[in-house]
């Protein structure tokens, strides 16, 4: 039987990383708003977490991530230049990201892991469930994850975490999760969960994914959890911890999710998630669909 448990209202964006994968670009321009065709990719998990019916957003940032703030809020001088020129279409675009969602900020501090990231979001959070969207994972909107996740933890309480089967030899970069199947095919019940485990010790080929609907139980593990894989305190331990005690705040489920992903934290993934969305575009996709048809066939040629 199905449950009433409290509306999710809150989303979290853990954005204090520093990309290191990508310097030197992100020496003095945050990872999040590297562009992805002519938009930050910071934007598009904020509109995802919109889209999910989540307005109120916490982004945990760090030192050197002023950008994030200013890409949000208002640029009179800039909105007054375009509207002197009747550039209404930059204009609005300009606009909307300051429109999208009721904005805040906490910084993080020392760089402890994400688990720590998330637990700078209790104050604000307090005591209700609330979603965590990491800004290197993007969701294609035409696959709406997070409001799927938001139903089954709904229907089911407790936490919910999103999985993606992957390839063994790939399993060592992710979170693996021990799960039992229930009467929803896309929904399984995780039992274990193990932060980048050698492909012999996975517990299985599903990969946990940056979206998470947290108990705010996950806040009193998180106090107490110990600097665990790579030094940091990871949300991975707090949620096995939770899986296996659901006397502490609730059971853990899992989303298997088999849309359309885009990992912009890594180049190559990067790389091909702005091809396939400036394919996808009205305005840019006809042009550059033929160039990239053309440029294809000239390199297979030539090789």
């Amino acid at each position: 039987m199905s449950q009433s448990h409290p509306r999710i209202s809150k989303a979290v964006i853990p954005a204090a990383g520093l990309g290191t994968r990508f310097l030197p670009a992100t020496k003095a321009t945050p990872k999040e708003m590297l562009p992805v065709v002519d938009k930050p990719a910071i934007q598009y998990v904020v509109e995802e977490a919109v889209s999910a019916g989540l307005d109120d957003v916490l982004m945990v940032t760090g030192r050197n991530k002023r950008p994030l703030e200013d890409h949000f809020d208002r640029n009179y001088e800039l909105e007054s230049a375009l509207q002197k020129k009747g550039d209404a279409g930059r204009l609005a675009k300009v606009q909307e990201s300051s429109d999208l969602a009721t904005m805040h900020y906490v910084r993080q501090g020392d760089p402890k892991g994400l688990g720590h990231a998330v637990l700078c979001a209790a104050p604000h959070v307090g005591d209700e469930p609330f979603a965590v969207l990491l800004g290197d994972d993007l969701i294609d909107p035409r696959d709406p994850l997070l409001q799927r996740m938001i139903g089954v933890q709904h229907e089911y309480g407790g936490s919910v975490i999103a999985l993606m089967e992957v390839a063994p030899e790939q399993i060592h970069l992710y979170g693996s999760a021990a799960v039992e199947t229930t009467t929803d095919a896309d929904v399984v019940k995780v039992s274990g969960l193990v932060e980048k485990p050698a492909v012999e010790d996975a517990p299985s080929h599903y990969a946990v994914i940056g979206r998470y609907v947290l108990d705010p139980a996950v806040f009193g593990i998180l106090r107490r959890t110990e600097p665990g894989r790579g030094g940091e305190i990871q949300l991975t331990d707090a949620l096995q911890q939770l899986a296996a005690d659901e006397k502490i705040g609730g059971p853990v489920h899992g989303v298997v999710f088999k849309g359309r992903r885009y990992d912009t934290g890594d180049r190559g993934d990067y790389l091909r998630a702005i091809v396939r969305l400036a394919c996808e575009r009205e305005d840019l996709g006809p042009d550059f669909r033929t160039w990239l048809q053309r440029y294809v066939t000239e390199e297979m040629q030539q090789r």
